[in-house]
């Protein structure tokens, strides 16, 4: 199957898809002998690819999946408690993917999983910033203010805290949902959020992160990411 070879290089993990263009820039990259341009394409199967004269090794097949987590189930893979753990949900064959951050026991959602420890120290790495969108149903009095209270910098577990957006979907009687965004993602922020602003949860699903969305993935069902959406995640998708 042909593929841009910046995308190769980077699956082969000889160097991040935007180091791989500047290979390719600099006459770096040959495919089959012949110096490649940017914008080629090549199949790993049939061409031969050097990059600096070395031919191009692809590792081990690596697992990038999305589960909708269901409520009651933990994201620890050693937990003391004996609950019920998200990867009793994933099973592949002579493979094991773990959770690339949490979502606590009671959170729903898009949670990313996988076996490339690589993949889950970039998007978890909080210079990186992946932000992370959730649908929060909740429960107080004066939404409006509360929701205004949300919008402000917050001191939370002694750091300093900040939504990246609040908007109010919908309100009705005793409450309101919320879609709220946050970057960094420490550990049941939304909820010390919520409660700091007056409110309680009572559910909360995350739907997107790094720009990829739950979409319509049925609960506790699983499915591989695309390439577009991994290297959406990884800051690398095509301009």
């Amino acid at each position: 199957m042909t593929e841009r070879i910046q995308k190769l290089i980077s699956s082969a993990g000889l160097m991040s898809r935007r180091a791989a263009e500047e290979a390719i820039r600099a006459g770096r990259v040959l495919v089959n002998g012949e110096k490649a341009a940017l914008g080629d394409k090549a199949d790993p199967d049939t061409d031969r690819i050097t990059v600096d004269g070395r031919p191009l090794v692809f590792k081990a097949q690596k697992h990038y999946l999305m589960l909708n987590k269901p409520r009651g189930y933990v994201t620890t893979l050693h937990d003391e408690k004996g609950r019920r753990n998200v990867t009793e949900l994933v099973r592949l064959r002579d493979v094991r993917v773990y959770p690339v951050g949490r979502l606590d026991m009671y959170s729903e959602g898009l949670l990313l999983m996988t076996d490339d420890g690589d993949f889950a120290n970039r998007v978890m790495h909080p210079r990186h910033e992946v932000n992370k969108v959730y649908r929060t149903w909740v429960t107080g009095p004066e939404i409006e203010r509360a929701v205004r209270t949300l919008r402000r910098p917050m001191e939370i577990d002694g750091c300093t805290v900040c939504a990246k957006g609040v908007d109010l979907v919908q309100d009705f009687p005793g409450g309101a949902l919320l879609s709220i965004t946050i970057g960094e993602g420490r550990n049941r922020e939304v909820r010390k959020m919520c409660a700091q602003a007056g409110l309680k949860v009572t559910r909360l699903l995350r739907v997107e992160e790094g720009g990829v969305q739950l979409g319509d993935l049925k609960t506790g069902c699983f499915r591989p990411l695309t390439r577009e959406e991994i290297d959406r995640l990884l800051g690398e998708e095509e301009k």
